[in-house]
């Protein structure tokens, strides 16, 4: 494992726990909820059930567990509540992790540049026009 110094991790820890808004499921392998917490309500997931399906309970995961022992990051996904996450799922013994870490600011920062962008094409596309003319 890396050796970092303990403030490092202790500041890491802290900015994912109060920035990025930590929530995590434990799906077991046969697609039943076992452990869950964080904020997990900041994404709209409630009135979870342990050992009930996971696709019935948080219907972004439905079909893509269990995981075939590769990770799986899903950057700037909506939940059905609006609410814009990064998602990791990734396979330990004990089932499937599911961390949703909140992804607001990168959203809004890519609609920016997106914005940014399709301006550009708007005037490179007038420019055009003026110049054909």
């Amino acid at each position: 494992m890396l050796d970092f110094p303990t403030p490092i991790i202790a500041y890491l820890l802290n900015f994912i726990l109060e920035q990025r808004s930590l929530a995590y499921l434990l799906v077991a392998k046969d697609g039943c909820l076992s452990a869950w917490g964080g904020q997990l309500k900041k994404y709209g997931v409630i009135n979870l059930r342990k050992g009930g399906y996971i696709g019935e309970q948080v219907f972004f995961l439905e079909g893509i567990l269990p995981l075939d022992d590769v990770p799986l990051f899903l950057p700037c996904m909506k939940t059905e509540y609006g609410m814009c996450a990064d998602v990791h799922i990734f396979p330990a013994e004990e089932g499937d992790w599911v961390l949703l870490l909140d992804a607001t600011h990168d959203e809004k920062h890519l609609t920016l540049t997106q914005q940014q962008a399709n301006n550009l094409s708007l005037l490179q596309e007038k420019l055009s026009k003026i110049l054909n003319q």
